[in-house]
């Protein structure tokens, strides 16, 4: 436990992380939600506090005044229990979205689940949502029961148990709870705010679900793939990965969030939604080796739908998570970033760099694919045309891993992925009888290795 007071911002390690496979919503120990982009974790924010703390918009739930607070995800699931303990009792916050397409609850609603454990706890909600990343004009009306939040074509209804007053672009309220009361604060987006919400059915069913996917990784004869001492923390990463991944495309997202510093106070502020194609290889091998064979294949599809669509000069760096490739990179000069950590950016200028490591990773998920008995037969077209563009290109400068800015460079890990892309073609060529040049290939690797050494 740690003391929690007013605070401009909240350490980035005091939050935790909730989603529906479409979009997540970061929750701090102070029991506010300070950011969620709407409807897809690429999308713009509805509550932005995280990168300016005064304007960005935020959903706080907590008591008045000083507090302990901690953090935990109820076991094995991604819903988080923020736990108040104040001079007059416990109070715990429980938040959750409903997975999209996995459950038979409308997937635009944030549910926030408020109950007294004992003696009597003071409750403050505040909502002040803040449409288009801070930008659009954002109109808060009372409802009965809650809020009603407009701005452009955006709209959300906060259904709230406590009277809440508007006032100033915030909606504000106060409560007292006692031993084994409980309050819901169901949090409706556009497309479910007209929704019937079942707050305890949609909770019970949420955690089902997570348990269950866990379960299928560990639905072996020796029990879980992973029986290693780092166990439960192995599964809680695997609950992170898949929290990032989209429901419908199988993409995955580096973070679900924008422009928090590499150092504070610093200029490399970067939007990270999106996906990069260099987490191929490792993202299939981490899911194939914890059972999770299903989420590989709609990963390895996803991204070899990309490889047949454009040719290999073509392939971008990253893409979003529908598959776009236009991320053009902006400054949001509005926001104060991060403890001041400036400029807030959305897009990301990389994705028109040369990054020839790409080739390397996306070999290593197709022979990764091929292990677990994945035909290449009808890809290997697409897969062949990569390797001989790394033939042809290997040599030259690139932006590399790093992503640098000040001009293209030689990078030795850029070589050692071509090297790879190579080797894995080789491997795939020649173990399942495909045709390809496969001498020329064995040259060029061996001149990499060369020049590598």
């Amino acid at each position: 436990m740690s003391q929690v007071g007013e605070t401009a911002y909240t350490p980035i390690e005091d939050y935790g992380v909730v989603g529906n496979l479409e979009t997540c919503a970061l929750v701090s120990r102070e029991g506010a939600v300070d950011w969620l982009p709407f409807p897809h974790v690429e999308s713009p924010s509805i509550l932005g506090a995280i990168l300016d703390g005064d304007d960005g918009g935020r959903f706080r739930i907590a008591p008045p005044g000083a507090f302990d607070a901690s953090q935990a995800y109820l076991e094995r699931t991604n819903v988080l229990e923020t736990t108040f303990e104040t001079d007059t009792g416990r109070a715990t916050v429980t938040d959750f979205l409903p997975p999209a397409g996995a459950v038979d609850h409308p997937k635009r609603v944030l549910y926030r689940k408020v109950a007294c454990a004992d003696d009597t706890v003071d409750i403050e909600v505040e909502y002040a949502p803040r449409f288009d990343y801070a930008r659009a004009d954002t109109d808060l009306t009372a409802v009965d029961p809650g809020v009603r939040a407009e701005g452009d074509d955006e709209r959300t209804v906060l259904e709230s148990p406590v009277e809440l007053t508007v006032q100033g672009g915030r909606a504000t309220g106060e409560t007292t709870l006692e031993a084994g009361e409980t309050a819901w604060f169901p949090l409706r987006c556009t497309g479910a705010e007209d929704a019937s919400v079942d707050p305890e059915a949609a909770l019970a069913d949420t955690l089902e679900f997570w348990r269950e996917w866990v379960h299928d990784c560990e639905d072996v004869e020796d029990g879980c793939v992973f029986q290693g001492p780092w166990h439960d923390e192995v599964v809680r990463s695997s609950l992170a990965l898949k929290l990032l991944t989209h429901a419908r495309t199988g993409a995955i997202a580096a973070a679900p969030t924008t422009s928090l510093p590499e150092d504070v106070g610093g200029v490399r502020n970067w939007d990270y939604r999106y996906n990069w194609l260099r987490d191929a290889g490792f993202t299939i091998q981490t899911l194939t080796n914890l059972g999770h064979v299903d989420e590989a294949y709609d990963y390895f599809e996803w991204f070899m739908d990309l490889c047949h669509t454009d040719e290999p000069a073509k392939i971008r760096p990253m893409y979003g998570l529908h598959g776009d490739p236009d991320l053009t990179e902006r400054e949001l000069d509005h926001l104060e970033g991060y403890r001041g950590s400036r400029p807030v950016r959305i897009g990301n200028g990389a994705v028109a760099q040369t990054q020839l490591d790409i080739y390397g990773e996306l070999l290593l998920g197709a022979d990764e694919m091929r292990c677990y008995g994945r035909s290449l037969d009808e890809d290997w077209p697409a897969i062949r045309e990569i390797v001989e563009y790394v033939v042809d290109v290997w040599h030259e400068r690139d932006a590399g891993i790093w992503e640098v800015r000040s001009g293209e460079e030689q990078f030795v890990y850029s070589k050692v992925m071509c090297w790879a892309a190579l080797d894995r073609g080789l491997a795939i060529a020649t173990q399942d009888g495909l045709d390809a040049p496969v001498e020329s290939w064995r040259d060029a690797r061996e001149a990499i290795r060369a020049d590598v050494l």
